[in-house]
């Protein structure tokens, strides 16, 4: 079953936000601001639960 079964958005624009901010450290209005300029706006609290998620997934695959 996937992870983004019931999501919004499309799987990659979610992982894309999500690697922006976990390799680069951009804030996550900032990420909204980029994703919005691309023609995909994506609330900040969006990726926000998004990395929080993927982030406690490999905590616990670890």
């Amino acid at each position: 079953m996937s992870e983004f079964k019931w999501r919004h958005f499309e799987s990659e624009i979610i992982l894309w936000a999500a690697r922006w901010y976990c390799r680069y450290g951009i804030s996550y209005r900032d990420l909204e601001q980029i994703m919005s300029e691309r023609g995909d706006p994506v609330d900040h609290s969006t990726i926000y639960r998004r990395v929080q998620r993927s982030l406690l997934t490999q905590r616990w695959a670890a």
